[in-house]
């Protein structure tokens, strides 16, 4: 790489440095997180390890004023929405209650766990087939983990109105069954609220490679639908395998690699294919995701008792002990729209790239989930989430 290409680097980088301690707003975090993602991709190409380790720097100081962000702001967005960004639980009726009152056609895939820099990778493959309309980012809600957003995505609504309002519908926390299992009835619900009960549609969940080829196969069945909807999980089963399965710890050791499997994946995928049938007619196709991911370092010492939920980036529950520095602790989970299991249930968010870790056989459960995708907490890479709008050639 010439000089001059590693001044122009360093030159931008350090911009970026001045412009993070200006960041005031949700807009400028959105602006800084697409930047950062831009000069992320942008190196990978290239050998310089110097400027990698100085935009590696830059991220993790973006995340550490980010959470302190959220933590001031956040609640303010769930209770008065005039300040507020699009958050998940507006998507639905703000970018496909338009076009579904307009009579038109819509794909809404929504692939779970797709970051904006993996978003990134697999976007060269559709050019042949879509024009890019809009290439944006949103907010995903609190906690960033499917229970939670892709729940509140299909509803409409904060979890906590769908926990009161149909109650049916919301798994809770220490239920055994699928928390996800009523997005199809949550959507309906949603359809009817706005004035859409009478459109057609369809709903898919693809959790296996079988169950992908098999509605790749049968896709001319949708084309008389004028919404249908696809949830897609592969990325989601990818980074969970990350902590479980060697060889996926290997090729995904980092997010550069985390990028390069998702890209192969897709190329391969019903998915792919699913998307070039598609193509081939009218419509409007919306991607988009309910949350990304973070690959964490950093254990927190987190006490609860026995019944805690498992998650390592969010803890709901009472008479838990950790360090309150290290974490976004909300005492009462109603203010910002999720429901409590008990009267003096709190909720507390892992910031950063930081994890929950329980003090008694700690070093064995740290070594396991150092180095490994989670989600549920507050950082840019999980909360700045992909929302794009293809339409075909």
């Amino acid at each position: 790489m010439s000089d001059k290409t590693t001044s122009n680097y360093q030159q931008q980088f350090r911009q970026i440095a001045m412009d993070l301690g200006s960041v005031r707003d949700w807009q400028g975090w959105k602006e800084m997180y697409e930047r950062l993602i831009y000069w992320e991709l942008e190196l990978e190409n290239l050998e310089d390890e110097g400027l990698k380790q100085i935009l590696s720097t830059q991220k993790r100081e973006a995340n550490e004023q980010f959470s302190r962000f959220i933590s001031r702001n956040y609640e303010d967005w769930i209770g008065d929405e005039k300040g507020a960004p699009l958050l998940t639980h507006k998507l639905f009726n703000t970018k496909l209650g338009p076009a579904l009152r307009n009579g038109e056609k819509v794909y809404f895939i929504v692939i779970d766990n797709l970051r904006l820099d993996q978003w990134k990778v697999i976007k060269p493959a559709l050019a042949p087939y879509f024009n890019v309309k809009e290439d944006e980012t949103y907010f995903g809600i609190l906690p960033t983990a499917t229970h939670y957003a892709r729940n509140a995505l299909f509803a409409g609504q904060m979890p906590l109105e769908i926990s009161k309002k149909t109650p049916q519908f919301w798994v809770g926390e220490e239920d055994e069954e699928g928390k996800n299992i009523h997005e199809h009835d949550l959507l309906l619900e949603q359809l009817k609220r706005l004035g859409l009960k009478d459109i057609k549609s369809s709903y898919n969940k693809i959790t296996n490679l079988p169950a992908g080829k098999k509605l790749a196969e049968t896709m001319n069945q949708l084309t008389h639908n004028q919404l249908n909807v696809i949830v897609y999980n592969f990325v989601d089963t990818l980074s969970h395998s990350k902590t479980e399965m060697k060889v996926i710890r290997e090729l995904a050791e980092n997010d550069q690699a985390y990028r390069s499997l998702t890209k192969s994946w897709f190329a391969n995928s019903p998915l792919f294919d699913i998307l070039k049938q598609i193509s081939e007619q009218k419509c409007k196709v919306i991607i988009t995701t309910d949350h990304g991911t973070i690959n964490v370092t950093e254990p927190t010492k987190l006490v609860g008792d026995r019944n805690l939920n498992t998650n390592l980036r969010y803890k709901v529950g009472r008479n838990m002990s950790y360090n309150s520095k290290e974490v976004f602790e909300v005492k009462n989970p109603e203010s910002i729209g999720l429901p409590k299991n008990s009267i003096s249930d709190l909720f507390v968010f892992a910031v950063q790239d930081r994890f929950f870790a329980y003090p008694n056989n700690y070093n064995h459960y740290v070594n396991y989930y150092r180095d490994t995708y989670q989600h549920g907490g507050v950082s840019l890479e999980e909360m700045i989430i992909p929302y794009v709008e293809l339409e075909s050639k």
